[in-house]
């Protein structure tokens, strides 16, 4: 599938999130963000989340929680590992 996301908020280290739809708004929507929290001196919190909304997202809720959420969670663990790791 291709989508053309709109972004909504692009604050330099701080957090970045975007909207796309698949065929029209309120079909099935995805708000996609990353947010990067301070929480320590030389520490941070990464927060990776997607919220999804629209008349066709119940339909998909199996997938979201099974395929999606796993995509999420290895990407995650590669970023982490890229930082940590250099």
């Amino acid at each position: 599938m291709t989508f053309r996301p709109k972004v909504l908020l692009a604050v330099p280290n701080q957090e970045l999130r975007w909207l796309g739809h698949f065929l029209l708004p309120g079909v099935f929507d995805g708000e996609h963000y990353f947010q990067i929290v301070p929480i320590a001196p030389g520490r941070v919190q990464f927060i990776h989340g997607e919220k999804f909304s629209g008349l066709l997202v119940r339909f998909f809720k199996a997938k979201l929680e099974g395929g999606t959420k796993a995509g999420f969670e290895a990407m995650n663990k590669a970023i982490k590992s890229r930082v940590e790791n250099g």
